[in-house]
């Protein structure tokens, strides 16, 4: 049975103001702007790391076998959306390597359940997501509306959801399957 407890005397005034509710009731500790911001940023290094490995692969390639033009662009087109595709796909329990070292976890706002099979493609959303905003903020200034749509992914504080969980008698069951059928 969950029972409800104020959020300031188990997490203090500062965390308790991120305490958010999933979709089904259960409440979370959101992850705070800096931790989410460096989870983002280790991703960003990882992903450009690995693009620019997947570079110098193809200039090596193209020593050897002399690519042509489209060959080439096609290729580093696929390296840009490749990479966080492959990156994500180790992302299906939310903790990718700058979750990892921020303490944070990405879960599903309508449970809390895993991103799963949909992993590889919020990695690839979360990285390139700074560039698609900056398009959206030149069209608006060119007269262009903004982009229509709802989060359904939100990025937790592992250890502060948790200690609330612990507190309210809640079964830590994000990152894990659940017995109501959700993932």
């Amino acid at each position: 049975m969950n029972r409800h407890v104020d959020p300031v005397v188990v997490l203090g005034a500062q965390v308790a103001k991120r305490v958010q509710p999933f979709g089904d009731g259960r409440r979370y500790v959101a992850a705070g702007e800096w931790a989410r911001f460096l989870a983002w940023l280790v991703d960003l290094v990882v992903v450009v790391f690995g693009v620019g490995i997947g570079f110098v692969a193809l200039a090596l390639v193209d020593g050897q076998v002399a690519l042509s033009n489209g060959a080439l662009t096609l290729a580093l087109l696929g390296l840009i959306f490749g990479v966080p595709l492959v990156y994500g796909c180790f992302y299906g329990n939310g903790r990718a390597l700058g979750a990892v070292l921020t303490g944070t976890q990405l879960v599903r706002l309508k449970h809390g359940g895993r991103l799963g099979f949909w992993a590889s493609w919020a990695m690839l959303v979360r990285i390139l997501l700074p560039l698609f905003l900056v398009a959206v903020v030149a069209s608006a200034f060119a007269g262009g509306g903004s982009a229509p749509g709802s989060f359904v992914r939100v990025s937790l504080d592992v250890d502060a959801t948790h200690r609330l969980w612990a507190a309210e008698g809640v079964r830590a069951q994000y990152g894990q399957s659940r017995d109501d059928g959700h993932p």
